[in-house]
């Protein structure tokens, strides 16, 4: 559809922190599949592994690492060395911790999950919020959606969804209703959003990064806070803490 079946649609992974992207297909020479950003560019050593360090079979969800330097990567935290040791190199010894759970296939390519930390504990089930974000945005009625967690007297961690609908797409409690039983059909009952609220658009950096630390503080009906200098539009922002349940 994009391209005219001319140009190739190259998915990148990459962070602010590794300053370059990491993960990509060479145009129009890598062979590429729908969801992986496939292979790791020149001089990059991703891999995936365990809470141990241990690398991982194949497709088998872990954590992605870097075991190697890299020209573009990051060598402190201004004014703050405890925390760039404690947030990048704690958790696996002698390897850069990326926060972000991935697979990798029998041909080699790197599929991201998503963060390790948007991992919830609903009612004592383990839910990926990326998972029930790809469970809703395969309704063909829905053009994005970001999943989050807040806290819950009973369940621990309860799941409230910001959905965007697609264009000429009413949003009506019948719909919610109807996304809620869509997610419990694709993944199970216990995944089913606590709550789905509809917005014309979600809260993005200016690189396209949906800011889930700011639709968590809305879901949990907290002030905002922490910086918010790199949002793309602040009237999205407003208008989704005006907005009602």
């Amino acid at each position: 559809m994009i391209g005219g079946q001319r140009c190739p649609i190259v998915d990148t992974w990459w962070q602010t922190e590794t300053g370059s992207i990491m993960i990509s297909p060479l145009p129009g020479a890598t062979p590429t599949k729908p969801g992986t950003a496939t292979l790791p560019f020149f001089g990059v050593a991703p891999e995936v592994v365990d809470d141990q360090g241990k690398r991982v079979p194949t497709n088998t969800g872990g954590k992605l690492v870097i075991r190697k330097p890299w020209p573009s990567m990051l060598r402190g935290i201004w004014g703050d060395p405890a925390r760039y040791r404690e947030v990048y190199w704690r958790d696996i010894k002698n390897a850069y911790f990326t926060g972000d759970g991935c697979r990798q296939d029998k041909d080699g390519y790197f599929w991201i999950i998503g963060r390790i930390d948007d991992v919830l504990n609903v009612a004592g089930h383990r839910i990926g919020t990326a998972e029930v974000e790809s469970a809703l945005v395969s309704n063909l009625k829905v053009a994005e959606a970001a999943v989050v967690g807040r806290p819950d007297e009973f369940k621990g961690q309860a799941l409230v969804a910001f959905v965007t609908l697609k264009g000429g797409v009413k949003a009506t409690a019948e719909l919610r209703e109807q996304l809620r039983l869509h997610v419990a059909k694709e993944i199970g009952a216990f995944a089913k959003p606590d709550d789905i609220r509809f917005a014309e658009a979600l809260p993005k950096t200016r690189s396209g990064k949906i800011m889930r630390r700011l639709l968590k503080q809305i879901a949990s009906g907290s002030e905002i806070k922490g910086d918010t200098t790199t949002l793309e539009d602040l009237s999205v922002l407003a208008r989704l803490s005006q907005s009602e349940e």
